[in-house]
C-alpha cells in the first residue's frame, strides 16, 4: 500500500512462500485510503485500511497481506506493527517501526527483513486462526516492542503448527 520499495515486496513474497503452503502472488499497488489517516496522531488507522483491502481482494485469493510504509494504529494502542482479521482473509504490516532508522540507528536491511518476516508470519497466522502464543520461540508471540520482535522465533512453535495443521 502506498509507496513501498518493490525489492522489499519481492523479497517478502519469496520468503513467505517458504513458510506458507499456499501459492504466493502479488497485486497492483493500492493507494492508502485518505479516510485512514488521523491528522492528530499522524498515523493511519489499520482497521480502516483492512476494510478497504477486503474490497479489492482477487476472487482466487485465500489470504492477503498488505505492507505499508506508514505508521499504523488502532484506537486503544499507541501503535501496532500489524493487524489481521482473526480467522479472516486480510492482514497488514507496517515497515515504519521495523526499521532501525525509526530508533535513530543506522539502516540495516537484514534486521528489517528479519523483523518483516516475523511480523508477516505472525499476522498471517492470525488469518489462519492462530492466537498469541506464550512461547517466545514462536512467531505468534505477542510483540509490544521491537525488542520483542527481535527476541521471538522465526517460525511457529510445535503447538501453533499443530493448531494450524488441524484447520
Amino acid at each position: 500500500m502506498g509507496k513501498v520499495d518493490k525489492n522489499i515486496i519481492d523479497w517478502l513474497k519469496k520468503d513467505i512462500s517458504e513458510y506458507i503452503s499456499l501459492p504466493v502472488g502479488g497485486m497492483d499497488n493500492m493507494a492508502i485510503p485518505d479516510a485512514s489517516f488521523d491528522l492528530i496522531r499522524n498515523q493511519c488507522y489499520s482497521t480502516k485500511i483492512l476494510k478497504e483491502i477486503i474490497k479489492e481482494i482477487p476472487c482466487d485469493a485465500e489470504k492477503i497481506l498488505a505492507v505499508i510504509d506508514k505508521d499504523i494504529f488502532i484506537p486503544i494502542l499507541t501503535f501496532v506493527f500489524g493487524e489481521a482479521q482473526l480467522d479472516g482473509i486480510a492482514a497488514i504490516v507496517s515497515l515504519t517501526r521495523l526499521r532501525q532508522e525509526y530508533y535513530h540507528l543506522r539502516p540495516d536491511t537484514n534486521v528489517l527483513y528479519e523483523r518483516l518476516h516475523k511480523e508477516s508470519l505472525h499476522e498471517l497466522g492470525h488469518t489462519f486462526g492462530l492466537v498469541h502464543c506464550s512461547s517466545i520461540d514462536c512467531a505468534m508471540y505477542l510483540s509490544n516492542t521491537v525488542r520483542d520482535i527481535d527476541r521471538k522465533g522465526k517460525v511457529f512453535c510445535n503447538d501453533c503448527t499443530l493448531a494450524l495443521s488441524s484447520k
